[in-house]
């Protein structure tokens, strides 16, 4: 798997939200705040069936879109890229980015709930 661009990713995400064997139409609709011309989809579209994130198949005059990829396998792969490139693969380091941007008391509490739950409720 390799990382997407930011307007490839949108149209995976926008196939995400609409599910398996999208109409092009659907698609289009879904996409539709983005502003791009009906030609600028298909090229995404293209590029994403070539790297193998969707599968494209005929229905008569239709084209429908499945994506081959989920959104959590794309998410757990993008988020080890960006851990790795960006703090040395050290999950601590990214926490402490968060952290000197300003954390607020409930999302502190949050990512406490989640660490003692991976640690099986110990604390």
């Amino acid at each position: 798997m390799k990382r997407l661009p930011d307007t490839e990713l949108e149209v995976l995400k926008a196939l995400w939200d609409c599910g398996p064997d999208t109409p092009r139409a659907q698609l289009e609709e879904a996409l539709s705040p983005f502003g791009w011309a009906s030609n600028t989809v298909n090229t995404y579209l293209t590029r994403l069936v070539e790297k193998g994130f969707v599968a494209a198949r005929r229905d008569g005059k239709l084209n429908r879109y499945t994506p081959l990829v989920s959104r959590e396998d794309y998410l757990a792969f993008d988020s080890q890229s960006v851990l790795s490139r960006l703090y040395g693969s050290s999950p601590r380091n990214f926490v402490a980015a968060l952290a000197r941007g300003g954390l607020k008391q409930q999302e502190l509490d949050d990512l406490q709930a989640l660490l003692d739950e991976l640690n099986g409720g110990k604390s």
